[in-house]
Order: C-alpha cells, then sequence, then structure tokens
C-alpha cells in the first residue's frame, strides 16, 4: 500500500497556501483552483480536468463515491501529489460546512472566445447565453446549471464586473457543469463582433423593451443576452438597434418586486427558445 504524506498541523505552510487559493490573486499568480464535492470532483475527472494535487482525510470520507474519486486519483497521480490531512486541518481548507474528505488542486482552463465552435448544418442553429457583468458567484454558478439544462451551445461572460468562473463558490453552485458547458469570458465589444461574425441575432433582454420575449422567434441562431439584476445591462448593448442585430426584450412582471434573479431570468427566455424549437 503507498505511504502517503501527512500534515496534521493547521499552520502547515502547505495548509496557508491552500487556503489562500480561496483568493482570485493566488489563484490567477498559480493557474489553479480548489475543487471539493464529490459530483464536482466525479464531473471534472470526466472531464479532463487535470489535477495536479490531492489532499484527504480518512476520518471524513464516509461516502463510497468519495473512496471511488480516491481510487481514481490514486491512477493518475504520483504518490507525492497525495497528501493526507488530519481532521483539523482538512477542516481548515475546506470551504465546505460539512467536508466530505477529499479536495483536489487543479488546473484553470483558457475561456478566450477562440475556444468555441457553432454548429453548422440544418437544424442546428446555435443558441447562447451572454452575461454581461456578472458578479456574484453563485449567480454565475447557477447560470451554468441552466444554460446545460437548457442545452446552450455556450455560456458567455462579458463585462466589467471581474467575472471569476473559478471562485470556490461558482464551481460548488455549478454542480460539475462547469466542466462540461462551454464556457468563454472576454469583453462586451469582441462578444458583440464575435457574434454578429457569425449571423446571430441577440436578445437583450430590459424591462423597458417593448416586445415580450414570447413574440421573438428565436429559432434563428440566437444569443440571450442577461445583466445584472441591480442595474441591467449597460448602455453597449442597449444603444444597439435591430439593424445592429440587437433586439431589445422584455420579460413581464405583475408584482412589486423589479427584478427577477438572473438564472430564473435566463431559464425564462432559454426554455422558451427551446419550446419553439421543438414545435417548429
Amino acid at each position: 500500500m503507498a505511504s502517503f504524506e501527512k500534515i496534521t498541523s493547521r499552520q502547515n505552510p502547505r495548509v496557508l497556501r491552500l487556503v489562500k487559493l480561496r483568493e482570485r490573486a493566488a489563484r490567477v499568480a498559480e493557474g489553479v483552483f480548489l475543487l471539493e464535492g464529490l459530483r464536482e470532483l466525479e464531473r471534472a475527472l470526466a472531464s479532463g480536468i487535470v489535477f495536479t494535487e490531492f489532499y484527504f482525510c480518512p476520518e471524513l470520507i464516509r461516502n463510497p463515491l468519495a473512496e471511488k474519486v480516491f481510487s481514481e486519483v490514486k491512477n493518475i497521480l504520483p504518490v507525492s501529489a497525495i497528501v493526507e490531512l488530519s481532521r483539523p486541518a482538512f477542516e481548515k481548507i475546506s470551504y465546505r460546512e460539512k467536508p466530505e474528505g477529499v479536495l483536489a488542486v487543479a488546473e484553470m482552463r483558457k475561456h478566450g472566445l477562440d475556444s468555441l465552435s457553432v454548429p453548422a448544418g440544418a437544424g442546428k442553429a446555435p443558441l447562447f447565453l451572454v452575461a454581461e457583468s456578472i458578479e456574484k458567484p453563485g449567480n454565475l454558478g447557477a447560470l451554468l446549471r441552466t444554460a446545460d439544462s437548457a442545452g446552450c451551445t455556450a455560456l458567455i461572460c462579458c463585462g466589467d464586473a471581474g467575472t471569476d468562473v473559478y471562485n470556490p463558490n461558482a464551481v460548488r453552485a455549478s454542480q460539475g457543469t462547469l466542466f462540461s458547458m462551454p464556457l468563454a469570458v472576454a469583453d462586451a465589444a469582441s462578444v458583440y463582433a464575435w457574434l454578429s461574425e457569425r449571423g446571430v441575432t441577440i436578445f437583450a433582454t430590459s424591462p423597458a423593451a417593448e416586445k415580450t420575449y414570447w413574440d421573438c422567434d428565436f429559432r434563428v441562431p440566437a444569443a440571450i443576452l442577461m445583466g445584472t439584476e441591480a442595474t441591467g445591462l449597460t448602455d453597449f448593448w442597449l444603444g444597439k438597434n435591430e439593424g445592429e442585430g440587437v433586439v431589445p426584450v422584455s420579460i413581464p412582471q405583475e408584482g412589486l418586486a423589479d427584478s427577477l434573479n438572473v438564472s430564473t431570468a435566463a431559464a425564462i427566455c432559454l426554455f422558451e427558445a427551446v419550446r419553439q424549437r421543438k414545435v417548429s
């Protein structure tokens, strides 16, 4: 049986480095991120995410799936990259209320627009979800799940909010769809140019729009554009018109609330597009 390095101190430099990786600057500097949660670990392995380190705590491993993940990791990582932690040390690096005893450090993927492809051929009109300035990691994770559920071609993030796709809360909220959903991050002008060059109509959601989402034809190559709950879309998008390939659309609301959660709003529009494409 392999003998793994064991760390018991919560103040061990290796433990403190892992805690530091919760911060974006540290992740960007190293090009790696923390990955915890059995569903997320299993889906990351299945998607070919490259693990560089793995940490485990025998006392916390109670789920057979954790044992399965650990077994797979032992087949791909050298013994030197696998470390046993005491319960106090593991609980210090964990960002979950109920740690499951396994955690990995993995390489970030690059998410440029050039990594995306547009399906070709009849009956394969692309459907993109575009999110501008999504700052809350939980909302980003939820958007990934929504895009995955609707069968989107890709999720594209733009804006100046500093989208952090590898924030631990974004990874957790995505439930592993971060690793399977095609994803790009770019500035708004680049996203507009990329979509326009490919003949994609952009449906920009705005409470002020006269056309409702159910009056739109989403059967064409389409991108549904969502802004933040607080401020909505920026003037970069709202200043464009249908002649420029941008169609303002609204989601009518009857109650006192003046905004929907962004993933809820995205789901409403995306599944109308799914409905139209199913019945056409």
